[in-house]
């Protein structure tokens, strides 16, 4: 949990004012600069600041290029959607490594990316320039279907090339189709942003949620359930807000990081979620998340014997942002853990 917190405000009620203020204050000090803001990741082949792990993220940069249908940021999505970044993981299809390939795609598809001279799929070294060696082929296999080359290259991906050419495009499956939406809304999330970050429609009803919990006793693993006298800990509060407003988070902070674009410190606005880690390199370390409110403040569920307050930003562990959408949080894997 995290420690060292800096209180702010007083009393529950002038908090809410001064919540208030914060909201009204950022919001019309952005006005002006998000008119025409296009898509956050339209030709950007940069990856969001830790979102990939240190140890592979030259991996995933260098052969995130290797083809047009292809980007860093598409092809950390499709490691995170796999494995989590676990490169030791084995699935009940017996999928096994970081990109989660089967024994006979392997076979075929496997090749020796570090020039060690072996093809190992427990090795990332190899793994990943392999995920981004098929994912190439398969984009020469349906080079000519109409439409969009990377849904149909992850189209392939998912239901082979041969029905996405018999389908002219990305066929009727829902499970295929899920799988390229999913894939293409992460890719958003692991991108570096190229201008500002378009602003949320549903920060302020995450707000007013939060600022309504102000002085609420902290619960480690709290969901706020009546069990629980109402109470929260910091991914939980976070979730309950964004639950509020029709988006559904992960229950965990790292994966709550994935759930959106990633707005610079200087271009925060309120309904941010704001992460904190000891290892500023990595997302999957973040081990606490608060609300931004503007101002520099987040509404905060700090740790054990403290209440949900007002707390700064700018602490040494802050790691980075997270603009929650829809979209980014219907593409995040369920993926059980313990609350952070």
């Amino acid at each position: 949990m995290r420690k060292g917190w800096l209180v702010a405000g007083g009393a529950v009620g002038l908090c809410m004012a001064f919540v208030a203020l914060l909201v009204v204050g950022t919001y019309s000090a952005a006005a002006g600069l998000f008119g025409g803001a296009g898509s956050a990741t339209r030709g950007v082949v940069g990856l969001a600041k830790g979102a990939v792990p240190a140890a592979y993220q030259g991996l995933v940069q260098r052969w995130g290029n290797l083809c047009p249908a292809i980007n860093p940021a598409l092809l950390a999505a499709q490691l995170y959607q796999e494995s989590g970044f676990n490169p030791k993981v084995t699935s009940h299809a017996n999928a096994m490594g970081i990109a989660q390939f089967i024994p006979g795609t392997w076979a075929s598809h496997g090749i020796d990316g570090d020039g060690d001279g072996d093809r190992d799929v427990w090795d990332p070294a190899d793994a990943i320039p392999s995920a981004a060696s098929y994912d190439c082929e398969l984009a020469t296999y349906v080079r000519k279907v109409p439409g969009d080359p990377t849904n149909n290259m992850l189209a392939a991906y998912n239901a082979g090339a041969y029905r996405v050419i018999k389908a002219g495009g990305v066929p009727r499956i829902s499970e295929t189709q899920n799988y390229v939406r999913i894939i293409r809304s992460l890719e958003k999330s692991f991108a570096r942003p190229v201008g500002r970050v378009e602003p949320s429609k549903q920060a302020a009803g995450a707000i007013y949620f939060a600022q309504k919990k102000l002085g609420t006793p902290y619960l480690w693993g709290g969901n706020g359930t009546p069990e629980q006298q109402g109470r929260f800990d910091c991914s939980g509060l976070t979730q309950a807000a964004y639950r509020t407003v029709g988006i559904e988070l992960p229950r965990v902070a790292n994966d709550q990081y994935n759930a959106g674009p990633h707005p610079s410190r200087d271009e925060l606005l309120p309904g941010d979620l704001v992460f904190f880690s000891d290892d500023l390199t990595n997302s999957r370390a973040i081990r606490h998340v608060g609300i931004y409110v503007g101002g520099g403040y987040m509404i905060n569920a700090p740790y054990t014997g403290a209440v949900i307050r007002f707390d700064k930003i700018d602490t040494p562990d802050y790691f980075g942002a997270t603009r929650v959408t829809e979209d980014g949080a219907k593409a995040l894997p369920n993926r059980a853990a313990d609350p952070v």
